[in-house]
C-alpha cells in the first residue's frame, strides 16, 4: 500500500469513527431520559425499540409476507418487552415462543424457511425482553443496563483501534472484510477492563468474575455483529433498515446490545437476580 493509499484509508477510518460516534451520541440523547426515569417510561421506550427490531428482522427475512405480517411480528417483540418490564418474564418467554412457532407455521404454508422467525424470537426478541427485565431489577436496574452499554461501547472502541493500529489476518472476510483477529482481541481486552472499572465505581470492589463475564460478553458481542452481517448478506441487504440515514437500522446499531444483553440476563438470573457487576 502506498503512502497516499495509507493516508486515504486512515482518513476514511476516522470519518467512519466520527459518523459512528455521532450516531451513538444521538441514540444516547434519545434513550437516556426514558431509561433513566425507569418504570413506565423505560418499558415503553424499550418496547418501541423492540418493535423496530422485530419489524426490521421480519421485513428482512420475509419481505414477501407484507406489512401486516411484519407489524404483527413486531408487536410480539413489543409485547414481550412490556411483560418482562412489568415483572412477568415467563409470560414474555411464552409470547416469544408462540410468535416464533406461529410465524414459522405461516412460513411453512408460504413455502418459506421456518427457522428465521424462531431465531428472531430467540435472539433480538428475547434480548429486548431481557433488557426490560434488567432495567426492572430492584435497586440495580439502571446500573445493570448501563453495564450493558459500557461493555458494548468498550468492545466497539477496543476493536476499532486495535484493528486499525495492528491489523493482521481477517476474522471472517467473506462476511465482514474489515474485522480482524487483532480487533477481536482488542475489543475483548478493553471490555474486560471497562467492566472491571465499572464494578469498582459502582460497588467499590474489583472482582475477577466481573472481568471474566465482561470479556465473554465482548466476545459474544462481536459474534453477534458478524451474525447480523451474515444475515444481511444472506438476504442481499446492505442494511437492516433506514432508521439512521446512511447508517442502517435499529438492528445494525443494536446487534452488540442484543448479544451483551443476553449474556448479562443469563448470568443475572442464574445468580438469582444479582447483577453481573456485583459479586
Amino acid at each position: 500500500m502506498s503512502r497516499a493509499e495509507a493516508l486515504a484509508a486512515a482518513f476514511a477510518a476516522m470519518k467512519d469513527l466520527r459518523a459512528r460516534t455521532l450516531t451513538a451520541a444521538a441514540m444516547i440523547v434519545v434513550a437516556v431520559v426514558p431509561i433513566a426515569m425507569g418504570g413506565f417510561w423505560a418499558t415503553a421506550f424499550i418496547a418501541a425499540v423492540a418493535a423496530l427490531m422485530g419489524w426490521e428482522y421480519r421485513r428482512l427475512t420475509a419481505a414477501a409476507a407484507g406489512p401486516r405480517d411484519h407489524a404483527l411480528y413486531a408487536a410480539s417483540f413489543a409485547g414481550a418487552a412490556v411483560c418482562a418490564g412489568e415483572g412477568a418474564p415467563w409470560t414474555a418467554a411464552a409470547l416469544l415462543l408462540a410468535a416464533g412457532s406461529g410465524f414459522a407455521a405461516r412460513d411453512v404454508a408460504a413455502r418459506r424457511a421456518p427457522g428465521w422467525p424462531v431465531a428472531g424470537a430467540l435472539l433480538p426478541g428475547a434480548a429486548a425482553a431481557a433488557f426490560a427485565a434488567l432495567r426492572a431489577l430492584e435497586g440495580d436496574g439502571l446500573n445493570a443496563v448501563l453495564w450493558v452499554a459500557v461493555i458494548v461501547a468498550a468492545t466497539d472502541t477496543g476493536a476499532f483501534f486495535a484493528g486499525r493500529l495492528i491489523g493482521g489476518p481477517k476474522l471472517w472476510p467473506a462476511v465482514s472484510p474489515k474485522k480482524t483477529w487483532a480487533g477481536l482481541g482488542g475489543g475483548v481486552a478493553f471490555a474486560a477492563l471497562a467492566g472491571l472499572l465499572f464494578s469498582g465505581l459502582t460497588t467499590g470492589t474489583f472482582a475477577e468474575e466481573v472481568c471474566t463475564v465482561s470479556a465473554i460478553a465482548a466476545f459474544v458481542a462481536q459474534g453477534g455483529d458478524l451474525a447480523e452481517s451474515a444475515l444481511k448478506r444472506r438476504f442481499g441487504a446492505k442494511d437492516s433498515g433506514t432508521l439512521f440515514p446512511g447508517h442502517g437500522g435499529a438492528l445494525d446499531r443494536l446487534d452488540g446490545f442484543v448479544a451483551v444483553t443476553l449474556v448479562a440476563a443469563a448470568v443475572t438470573f442464574a445468580r438469582g437476580g444479582a447483577p453481573v457487576f456485583r459479586w
